[in-house]
């Protein structure tokens, strides 16, 4: 029994030990990432994982750690030279990201016979002018890390950028506004709405930054390359959610009070969504009131 007790104590202390030991090795690098976590959570943001994250937050935030030089001999060196490496791989990993973003809508970058390479050089450069929202360096670990972010939406945004490329020229208000009603649909009147939230969560559907909405004929309701660039470069072609209230919320900072909430039918494409012959005349006679489409002021609610 006492041999039993002795043994007992010897692991118990081992695994004390061992556990002392781990705590020492792990405990900076999980300080290190805490210190991070708890400043995002401070800020309210959050790092970009997804597309459909990125376009729900209106925003892209990317990490990137790095090492010192080795020629690194004072501390000062050794952090600048951290945060430099780190700021690098951060931008890489944005550049890959971006570019996942950019061909998302690729059915429309084909449609608008925009090459990928033009899209690749657009990332390049605009990366340049990405914000670091985020420095640290933890000379224990001699690690740094760095966030960078760049928005979604407004004029100095991926998106500003990207409608510019996609596009070419500025475009007119939209013409859908007073176009006729897709075939064999006749205008009806009906309540006057001014903006449209369409919940997407029942189809298999990507954010993009250009999404179009077409009847189940394929008649062209809603297409973004129609509206006023100045209105994509600074808003976006729509707001994104994952629910009709967030939809709702969203699309008052549009100005709209009283949207129609339309359920899509179908996709056509990853990007561009279908509704209903009901809905298309609905949707058609809405906007013949109040011109929402030309504002896209629109929301797209997403699974």
């Amino acid at each position: 029994m006492k041999n039993k007790l002795i043994v007992y104590a010897v692991l118990a202390l081992a695994f004390i030990a061992g556990n002392a030991l781990a705590q020492s090795k792990q405990g900076p690098v999980e300080e290190r990432f805490g210190k991070a976590n708890r400043w995002l959570n401070q800020e309210s943001i959050t790092i970009t994982r997804t597309v459909t994250q990125a376009f729900t937050d209106g925003y892209i935030v990317m990490e990137g750690e790095g090492l010192p030089s080795a020629n690194s001999s004072t501390l000062g060196q050794r952090r600048l030279t951290a945060e430099r490496a780190a700021e690098v791989v951060a931008y890489r990993n944005l550049a890959q990201f971006l570019d996942g973003v950019a061909v998302t809508g690729d059915t429309t970058t084909r449609d608008m016979q925009i090459r990928y390479d033009t899209v690749r050089t657009a990332v390049s450069a605009f990366i340049k002018g990405a914000q670091v929202i985020y420095k640290d360096y933890n000379d224990q670990e001699r690690s740094a890390t760095v966030l960078v972010k760049v928005g979604m939406s407004g004029p100095e945004s991926f998106g500003g950028l990207m409608y510019k490329k996609l596009l070419g020229i500025p475009q007119a208000a939209n013409d859908l506004a007073s176009a006729a009603p897709p075939a064999s649909l006749n205008a009806v009147p009906v309540e006057p709405y001014d903006g449209m939230i369409i919940d997407a969560t029942g189809q298999t559907f990507r954010p993009a930054l250009i999404n179009r909405i077409f009847t189940l004929k394929g008649e062209a309701l809603y297409d973004p390359s129609k509206v006023d660039q100045k209105i994509l470069v600074e808003e976006g072609c729509g707001e994104y959610t994952n629910t009709v209230e967030k939809a709702r919320d969203a699309l008052r900072h549009r100005g709209v009070k009283n949207p129609m909430v339309v359920k899509a039918a179908g996709v056509s494409g990853p990007t561009d969504l279908q509704v209903s012959d009901d809905d298309a005349l609905k949707i058609f006679s809405a906007n013949q009131k109040t011109d929402f489409l030309a504002g896209a002021r629109i929301a797209f609610v997403l699974k």
